[in-house]
């Protein structure tokens, strides 16, 4: 899973839908500044969920804008090559703001926090707490003991003890919920730190997930995204390959809940009955981010990817004879060691046939520690010019597949009004059943939506990366409002 899968107009809406009133400072206010992918997004509510339980109090905007806190946690992501570059620039930053304020405490955690926790207490003495993906329960007893010892407080551990999902959640979103069914990963792709970070892949009783979902839908959640990294193989570990559909199919039984997604699938582990259980089941969404990472048969094999590139292609082949409104995006690592042209031009030759809606494109950076960053690199510069490519190609594909949403009509669950231009246009924003990010105007004398609401719309214009909907009443056009 990657970072790049929520726009600013979502982060934005989240940011919004925050607690917005701060009376008392309880046992301090605190902001948490995430990076990385949706789990670290979700680790972060479980993050904030447990200082609350503590009696920290949630920062509004002003205060983190004015910098009045007593409490900053950064939750670092590892995966790409600048990742430590990035946690040791925002906590120097910060350590300015600590000596404007002696009392703050600055915390540490995620995946950097996993693998670096030593490094970053020597290298950052004025860190309060550095603490592991595994201890998210511990950061409260961390930060007692930081204010008694006055040196840095580290905890990181191996073994997963508890899943955070048994941990309290301060929910960033009250219409869109994360649910984890599983952590950590089984695979041993050549590039990947994740299961060093995050261990060995661990599921949920069935049972438990389900309960979590219907507690979040009685809370006021219309959409769930189902989050592991690689939900496929959840149940693979108790013998049952197929738990995933099952558990697909269950959450079509459960009131209230509109949408379900999922992220991210893997696609040797991707079978004919969790199609079956997407195209079946009216509230799993026909959306699919499957990573290819490349075309190249040779590359795969060096980056330990258990598919060929035709296993992939038929897989979606597949999705789409069920499900021909399928929005397919994928991952794509571009200059992995020993990458040829002749290699890039098949992965070229995948990404015209596949036809994504969106690739979430990466220069390959070595992870140290992963068998990858030992192998001879591809010259950065020819590199870039593979990238370049690629992108242009996929960027070509994305637009044209939104063209073919013009004129349209779409459903769209309405996530915020908070996008770049939405104040000045008077659209609020969402994202249709497919996941294709859509702003709507709302026509005079219609009523305005809110966070939550379902708008069926007219589509009239297709930009680079999103849809617009000022539908023209008059004309003939949709505007319709369900709550």
């Amino acid at each position: 899973m990657n970072e790049d899968m929520m726009t600013e107009a979502e982060r934005a809406s989240i940011e919004s839908d925050e607690h917005l009133t701060t009376q008392e400072r309880g046992k301090g206010v605190f902001h948490i500044h995430t990076l990385g992918c949706q789990m670290n997004v979700h680790d972060s509510e479980r993050i904030a969920g447990v200082l609350e339980a503590d009696g920290y109090v949630p920062a509004t905007e002003e205060q983190v804008n004015d910098h009045d806190l007593d409490l900053i946690v950064l939750n670092t992501c590892a995966v790409r090559e600048n990742a430590a570059e990035r946690m040791y620039g925002t906590v120097g930053l910060w350590a300015e703001m600590k000596r404007q304020r002696p009392n703050l405490q600055i915390a540490v955690g995620g995946c950097m926090a996993q693998l670096d926790h030593q490094k970053i207490a020597n290298k950052a003495p004025w860190i309060a707490a550095v603490f592991g993906t595994k201890n998210i329960g511990d950061l409260p007893q961390l930060l007692n003991q930081n204010r008694a010892a006055d040196t840095p407080q580290v905890k990181v551990d191996d073994q997963l003890q508890q899943f955070p999902s048994q941990l309290p959640a301060a929910r960033a979103s009250r219409v869109s919920s994360w649910v984890a069914i599983s952590v950590g990963c089984n695979n041993t792709c050549t590039f990947c730190i994740v299961p060093t970070t995050r261990g060995k892949e661990k599921d949920r009783r069935p049972g438990d997930i389900l309960d979590e979902v219907r507690q979040c839908v009685a809370n006021g959640a219309k959409e769930v995204t189902l989050l592991g990294q690689n939900v496929n193989s959840f149940g693979y570990g108790i013998g049952d390959r197929y738990a995933f559909s099952k558990l697909l199919r269950a959450c079509g039984t459960i009131d209230g809940l509109e949408r379900v997604r999922f992220t991210s699938p893997h696609p040797a582990a991707f079978t004919d009955d969790v199609i079956e259980a997407m195209a079946e089941t009216p509230n799993v969404m026909h959306q699919l981010h499957m990573p290819l990472q490349s075309g190249s048969n040779k590359i795969l094999r060096a980056m330990r990817r258990s598919y060929r590139a035709s296993k992939f292609m038929t897989i979606l082949e597949k999705v789409r004879q069920a499900m021909p409104d399928a929005q397919i995006s994928t991952d794509i690592i571009v200059g992995f060691p020993g990458e040829t042209e002749e290699d890039f031009q098949q992965t070229l030759d995948v990404v015209r046939q596949a036809r994504f809606s969106s690739a979430f494109t990466f220069i390959y950076s070595p992870r140290p520690g992963t068998p990858a960053a030992e192998m001879e690199q591809v010259p950065h510069d020819v590199v870039q010019d593979r990238f370049d490519r690629l992108v242009a190609l996929q960027e070509q594909i994305t637009a044209e597949n939104l063209q073919s949403f013009e004129g349209r009509d779409v459903e769209v669950m309405i996530t915020g009004t908070q996008g770049k231009k939405d104040a000045d246009t008077h659209r609020v924003t969402g994202r249709e059943k497919t996941g294709v990010l859509v702003h709507i105007g709302v026509p005079e004398g219609q009523p305005m939506p809110q966070i939550g609401d379902f708008v069926t719309a007219t589509v009239t214009h297709a930009g680079r990366h999103n849809l617009i909907a000022d539908p023209d009443l008059a004309q003939g056009q949709t505007y319709s409002v369900r709550h």
